[in-house]
């Protein structure tokens, strides 16, 4: 087991360095010493580390840090849920042990208007928030704004897998150190499944279809009218994005530019577009067009859903003491045609600081922290959070904590186009989920969404 989940998480870790234009640099060895900085973290100090969400670990040799006690940081978390608890719990945490003050921003939860929320940021220089959560694919585009860390983080990079970190450098700059990893997966009822007579969950996508239908219409003549087949991120924001390049890969429909050509419209891209617009009304509901992870997580985990894509998050928080599906679910790759190759879009989350920030040298102590072997232990732990670093990776608490890994080996991780348009990445991937949504809505044929969508992606690039 520890094998399949070292060597998943390797390749994701090289895969996620075609992300976000970076430079690549020479592949780290692992340290065997321990590591320096405040808070003098080994790469084998991973005992006693709590589950519970309202004990993170404590700040290690915290003294170094102490120096800027009295420094207010405000930091852009997580948004909602669980990863909101989690931050907050963890700043409260640092704060105590450092008197070092962090306040914890909740982030727009579309990515979309966070990218615009810090570019605004970076336009005009503020100085309000110090520490930012950085998404897998945004460091070519903000590197110029962030503070660079690689002397400074040296021997913290050198525990992560270095594909992320190659991710994060960018011409020699390393802008941000990782956090947590994410791959999009579909998550299944197993209570369902086997109660309408099938053994394993679905391996293409006819079968998913056939399946969602046959378990809707039961549970519906059960007395259940809000039960549906199948929920995903239907919205017009990034997370659609990611769902349209699953649909597309596996079907054989490529993923939008390759090799610095638009490749979005081809016949089966078009025809795995035409097959989720099947879905609105049918064995999605309507409102999935509007839909982004929590209104998915929020349906499923409430018990009206036998699939579901989404991301790791969702497994820990399917799996509470109060939730209706508790020990009643799974996940497995998502689905491909007969022909295609299961894939799941590269995600994961980054701490940088602004190069604005007026309180860089306390920023460093809580990134260093947040970051550590501990605390990405204890995110797992909690929050089912992909570790970025290999020693938490084969910790035998993770593994038992994290069964689902396992199951995911043969799924290939897909890029956005990151590498390719750069600081235009935002406008790209507006263009695709906009045309996208607008076929999904049933307003345009998705021939004419995707024709739309390679001329204005071909305007953009050329």
């Amino acid at each position: 087991m520890r094998s399949t989940l070292m060597g998943m998480l390797l390749v994701m870790g090289m895969i996620l360095a075609a992300c976000g234009g970076a430079a690549p640099a020479p592949p780290a060895a692992q340290p065997e010493a321990p590591v320096g900085g405040a808070v003098g973290v080994t790469t084998t100090d991973l005992t006693g580390i709590s589950s519970d969400i309202t004990d993170p670990p404590a700040v290690f040799n915290a003294e170094a840090a102490r120096q800027y006690s009295g420094t207010t940081l405000s930091f852009y978390g997580d948004a909602v849920g669980l990863g909101s608890d989690m931050d907050k719990a963890m700043a409260a945490k640092f704060s105590e042990e450092t008197g070092i003050n962090v306040t914890v921003l909740p982030r727009p939860q579309d990515a979309t208007e966070f990218y615009a929320q810090i570019q605004r940021f970076f336009q005009a220089q503020s100085t309000e928030t110090d520490v930012f959560m950085m998404d897998v694919i945004w460091p070519g585009a903000f590197a110029t704004h962030l503070y660079d860390v690689s002397s400074i983080f040296a021997d913290e990079a050198k525990l992560h897998y270095p594909g992320i970190v190659e991710n994060n450098t960018v011409d020699g700059k390393l802008t941000a150190l990782p956090w947590f990893g994410d791959f999009g997966m579909l998550f299944y009822r197993t209570d369902l499944l086997q109660e309408y007579g099938y053994d394993a969950p679905p391996t293409t996508w006819d079968e998913l279809e056939e399946i969602a239908q046959k378990v809707q219409e039961g549970e519906r003549a059960k007395g259940n009218p809000n039960f549906v087949g199948f929920v995903w991120q239907g919205a017009a924001y990034e997370g659609l994005t990611c769902n349209l390049l699953e649909w597309f890969y596996s079907q054989e429909g490529g993923t939008f530019l390759q090799d610095g050509a638009v490749t979005i419209n081809n016949p089966q891209a078009v025809a795995a577009l035409e097959r989720a617009a099947g879905w609105v009304g049918g064995i999605s509901p309507s409102g999935v067009v509007s839909y982004r992870e929590e209104d998915a997580r929020n349906v499923f985990q409430g018990g009206n859903a036998m699939f579901m894509r989404n991301w790791p998050y969702a497994y820990s928080a399917g799996n509470t003491d109060d939730s209706p599906i508790k020990g009643k679910f799974d996940v497995a790759p998502l689905p491909v045609t007969d022909s295609g190759s299961p894939a799941g879009t590269v995600g994961g989350w980054q701490l940088a600081i602004s190069d604005y920030s007026r309180n860089k040298d306390a920023a460093v102590e809580f990134v260093r922290y947040a970051t550590s072997p501990q605390m990405q232990k204890w995110r797992a732990l909690v929050g089912t959070f992909v570790p970025t670093i290999p020693v938490v990776s084969e910790d035998p608490e993770v593994l038992e904590a994290m069964p689902f890994l396992q199951n995911l080996s043969p799924v290939v991780r897909v890029t956005r186009p990151s590498r390719e348009t750069g600081e235009l990445y935002n406008e790209a991937s507006t263009i695709i989920f906009q045309s996208a949504n607008e076929a999904l809505l049933g307003s345009t044929s998705a021939a004419d969404a995707l024709a739309q969508a390679e001329q204005q992606l071909q305007r953009l690039v050329r």
